[in-house]
């Protein structure tokens, strides 16, 4: 059958060509349109005529596998596709704006600005992991954002889905990718682990907050070899106002070991968010890159370059949650507090690579107005970040596992709630107060967050 020359005016499947977006190397965008239609959309149909790269009609069949797996505000809506023996197509929502790539002209950044991007990529990265894909094209070209704030990740040729075949993997032998943003592990042939888009993060904030990449432009295998074994130049000796805890998470994704990265997206998200809670490491005032021994050691060494087998992503997220516990720091609450902080050691001693964010809310009154100062003229904030600290001390954490936070708000439940929505907590700590009048007439807050928490609860209650 001969395959019809896409045009506009041209129906497709009862879908009518418009108008031609982009031609790009493996596959052409048109605007479409149809009568029940209740969104913009646009048509994906892949370059497969003669000469064209067979990789563009693999990639595309691994999109059209992956990407009606898909859903949620990050990724664009699936619609349909077509027969791949008839005409090869993928309909999707067309989400109205510009891709990143329309910044380039604006770099570099603010870095307020460029972490407040980055945030919103991770947290689309970290929703797209828990749906058992690894994307592996994180780039400008390839993020949007929503009128609503929303990162969108697009262009899923090169993604990794855990549960399909991985036809790129099986067909091919040479790595595909872009390069300046491609993870060193992805250059010996592994798509397994999630903390290759976390690499490419890396990159991409180097990038928008030095207005250079961290290893140029080179497109050759060999030439993107050399981060195998070679570090970055710090971004501080590039900017001598480059904050130092910003460093510190861009160097940190930039890690040739991928176990040295942060462990999820989740994770990074969550420091990209909080910069005063960011652990400074000496990655944070480094100007140099690691010595030549080091490189060396890291170039003949082969162990150090190999990649470390992820049995799944799903496997990769739940050894490395979030995990909140609700610590109440008033006086009577120290039997409930001790059973939490018992009840937080079972779980962070079983994963190893989970982080504790300790809060606590300071209620302010609906109608009253409220002071900063208690009765003996201390900072009630303050005090009660100490006092956080002071419950967390027996777990003996590393500094990199624990941040503390107060929150200050009315509504203690919502408070909660909302903190675990914005940093994708993973699991929610807390304790049940006794029995009281108003407890009963107005509701615990215990219950409001077991109701409507976006993640698991444990509500801890104490030992009699």
């Amino acid at each position: 059958m001969v395959k019809p020359i896409i045009a506009p005016g041209l129906v497709i499947d009862g879908f009518t060509i418009e108008e031609r977006l982009h031609r790009g190397g493996m596959a052409t965008l048109w605007r479409v349109s149809r009568a029940d239609a209740r969104m913009p959309m646009l048509m994906k149909v892949p370059k497969y005529g003669e000469g064209d790269d067979p990789a563009a009609i693999v990639s595309f069949e691994m999109e059209q596998m992956i990407l009606p797996r898909l859903s949620g505000l990050h990724v664009p809506a699936f619609v349909s596709a077509g027969d791949m023996s008839v005409q090869p197509y993928i309909v999707m929502e067309h989400i109205a704006g510009k891709t990143l790539l329309a910044r380039l002209a604006e770099l570099p950044l603010p870095y307020a600005e460029a972490a407040t991007i980055g945030q919103g990529i991770a947290a689309a990265l970290d929703d797209l992991h828990r749906q058992h894909v690894i994307h592996h094209d994180i780039k400008p070209s390839n993020i949007m954002f929503r009128q609503s704030g929303e990162a969108v990740l697009l262009d899923y040729g090169l993604a990794r889905h855990d549960q399909l075949p991985d036809l790129l993997q099986e067909e091919f032998r040479l790595p595909f990718g872009t390069a300046p943003y491609m993870a060193p592990e992805r250059l010996l042939r592994s798509r397994s682990d999630p903390r290759s888009d976390l690499f490419s993060l890396g990159v991409l904030l180097y990038f928008f907050t030095t207005g250079v990449r961290p290893y140029g432009e080179s497109e050759t295998l060999r030439g993107m070899r050399r981060r195998l074994w070679r570090d970055p130049v710090p971004p501080r000796r590039l900017r001598a106002d480059y904050p130092p805890w910003l460093q510190e998470i861009v160097l940190r994704c930039l890690e040739i070991e991928p176990a040295w990265r942060h462990p999820t997206a989740a994770q990074l998200a969550f420091d990209l968010g909080h910069p005063d809670q960011v652990k400074l490491t000496a990655r944070s005032d480094r100007l140099k890159q690691d010595p030549l021994s080091t490189v060396w050691r890291r170039r003949f060494n082969r162990d150090l370059t190999r990649p470390t087998a992820v049995s799944s992503v799903a496997g990769q997220l739940a050894s490395a949650p979030i995990v909140a516990v609700a610590v109440d720091v008033t006086e009577g609450s120290a039997s409930v507090n001790d059973e939490l902080r018992a009840m937080a050691g079972r779980i962070l001693t079983t994963l190893p690579s989970a982080r504790l964010a300790c809060i606590n809310v300071l209620k302010l009154g609906r109608i009253t107005l409220d002071t900063t100062l208690d009765e003996l003229g201390h900072n009630k904030h303050i005090d009660r970040l100490a006092a956080l600290r002071h419950w967390a001390e027996p777990l003996k954490l590393a500094e990199s596992r624990l941040t503390v936070h107060v929150l200050e708000a009315i509504d203690p439940a919502s408070a909660i709630l909302e903190f675990a929505r914005s940093n994708h907590v993973s699991h929610i700590l807390m304790g049940a107060r006794q029995n009281s009048l108003l407890r009963s007439l107005l509701g615990s807050v215990s219950a409001k967050v077991a109701a409507e928490a976006p993640s698991s609860v444990t509500i801890v209650r104490p030992s009699t």
